[in-house]
């Protein structure tokens, strides 16, 4: 039986009904259309469905929509304001720390909870800043550069 939630998402409230099995990543890419954030493998092992949840990254795959009730959610697409790219967002391109792209939202949320915790983190601070994201194709190196870039630039 389809149960009321609300949910705050890049500052926009929805008030929607779901499954009580029903997964955050769901709701997010199906209910709301925000395809940003990726479904990968589904156990928490990958990061692509990272989103920050008041305050705290998180792995959208492994919460229950249920879970999130009344909770202020933000998802890459809520990163840019008014057009305007997030400097973690920039640094990534600069650095050319993008390659097909579907690790880098999560990436991108990840980074930004870690700097928001701590605005200078070491090389090791980053590595495990970001230690629940998977990229395939990157090698990490270019990563790790834009978040120490994005750094010095917020």
């Amino acid at each position: 039986m389809k149960r009321p939630i609300k949910l705050t998402v890049n500052g926009d409230v929805y008030e929607l009904l779901v499954e009580p099995n029903e997964i955050l990543v769901d709701v997010i890419r199906d209910k709301l259309d925000l395809t940003g954030t990726k479904k990968g493998c589904g156990t928490g092992d990958c990061g692509g469905c990272t989103v920050i949840i008041d305050g705290k990254s998180m792995n959208s795959c492994l919460m229950l929509a249920m879970e999130a009730d009344g909770k202020g959610i933000l998802t890459i697409e809520g990163l840019a304001k008014n057009g305007e790219l997030h400097p973690i967002q920039k640094a990534f391109i600069n650095e050319g720390a993008i390659q097909c792209g579907y690790c880098t939202p999560g990436m991108v949320l990840s980074a930004k909870a870690l700097l928001d915790e701590n605005p200078h983190p070491t090389e090791e601070e980053v590595k495990f800043g970001i230690a629940g994201n998977l990229c395939r194709c990157t090698g990490y190196v270019k990563i790790i550069k834009a978040i120490q870039a994005a750094s010095k630039s917020m």
